[in-house]
C-alpha cells in the first residue's frame, strides 16, 4: 500500500495557503494607494501555486486538475478586481 500521506499534505497546505493569502487581499479594505499591493501579493501568490501545480505528478484523482482551474479562476478574478479599481 502506498503511502501518499506527505504529498496530500503538502498539496492540502499549499492550495489552503494560496485561498488564505486570496482572501485575506480581499478581505482588506481598498487602501489609499493605487498600485494595490495587497492584490498584487496574492496574484504573485497563486502564480506561484499555479506553478507548483502544474509540477506536481498528475495521479491525484482529478484533484490537482481542479485545483489548477480553480487558482486560473482565481487569478483572472484577481486581475478583473485590479483592473476594476484602476477604472474606479
Amino acid at each position: 500500500m502506498k503511502s501518499h500521506t506527505g504529498k496530500s499534505s503538502a498539496f492540502g497546505l499549499l492550495t489552503v495557503s494560496t485561498l488564505v493569502v486570496f482572501l485575506a487581499a480581499c478581505a482588506h479594505p481598498r487602501p489609499a494607494a493605487a498600485d494595490q499591493p495587497q492584490m498584487h501579493a496574492a496574484l504573485s501568490s497563486l502564480k506561484e501555486a499555479e506553478r507548483h501545480l502544474e509540477k506536481a505528478t498528475t495521479d491525484k484523482g482529478g484533484h490537482r486538475a481542479k485545483a489548477l482551474e480553480l487558482v486560473r479562476d482565481a487569478i483572472r478574478e484577481v486581475n478583473r478586481g485590479i483592473a476594476y479599481d484602476r477604472r474606479n
